[in-house]
């Protein structure tokens, strides 16, 4: 009987040394740099052996892209109606998951943003992703509309999906106090809407109104 409690016990442990070291490396990759800061400084700021470090995480760029938000967004997206397009389920999915960020979390993202932004050794580390998430997309919406994770329409949506959430992120990177949930849910409307881009300013009042995008992310 006191098993299950048990394991259930050493779980939640072993996902508070994670967060722990997670935020204490953010703090650090923040305020130091990334390239500045060593393991064994996130070990100490964390309360654990430079070993431990490894057992969780494989390398400093692995804590930086870790992002424990995906499988609550993946759970959300999975719960939504099979027949909800796949563009408006993952709008409901992000809708919800973001908005009920804890406070800790969402200043965890924020931060998240910034030091990846902020280091060319991130950014690169983010576009060498590219290929595993667009295969990870690519099988959410075949899943949803039955055709084959390789056939070219649902690689090309995928693709652009990625594309809108990492602009978003470059959003967030730069704009501390932005609002969240309403960027991403404003990111993905303008996707589901064709991206059209915004109309210029006509001085000449000449020219033929163009299609209009959704409130500005910037």
């Amino acid at each position: 009987m006191s098993e299950p409690v048990a394991l259930g016990l050493r779980e939640r442990k072993k996902q508070r040394t994670r967060a722990a070291i997670q935020r204490e490396a953010l703090r650090l990759f923040e305020s130091k740099g990334f390239d500045a800061t060593t393991v064994e400084e996130i070990a100490e700021a964390a309360d654990i052996a430079p070993s431990t470090f490894f057992t969780y995480f494989p390398s400093k760029v692995a804590v930086a892209l870790q992002d424990e938000l995906d499988p609550l967004i993946i759970e959300a997206l999975n719960a939504q109606p099979p027949e909800v397009p796949p563009i408006s389920a993952l709008r409901n999915a992000m809708r919800s998951t973001f908005s009920v960020l804890t406070p800790e979390q969402e200043r965890m993202l924020r931060q998240r943003m910034r030091v990846m932004a902020s280091d060319p050794a991130l950014s690169a580390a983010v576009l060498n992703q590219f290929s595993e998430l667009l295969d990870e997309v690519a099988n959410v919406v075949a899943g949803r509309t039955g055709v084959s994770p390789d056939d070219f329409a649902v690689q090309n949506l995928s693709g652009a999906i990625l594309g809108v959430v990492m602009a978003t992120y470059r959003v967030i990177a730069r704009n501390p106090d932005i609002d969240l949930n309403r960027l991403l849910d404003d990111a993905l409307a303008h996707l589901e809407a064709g991206l059209p881009l915004p109309v210029p300013a006509q001085s000449s009042g000449s020219g033929a109104p163009g299609a209009r995008a959704p409130r500005s992310a910037s």
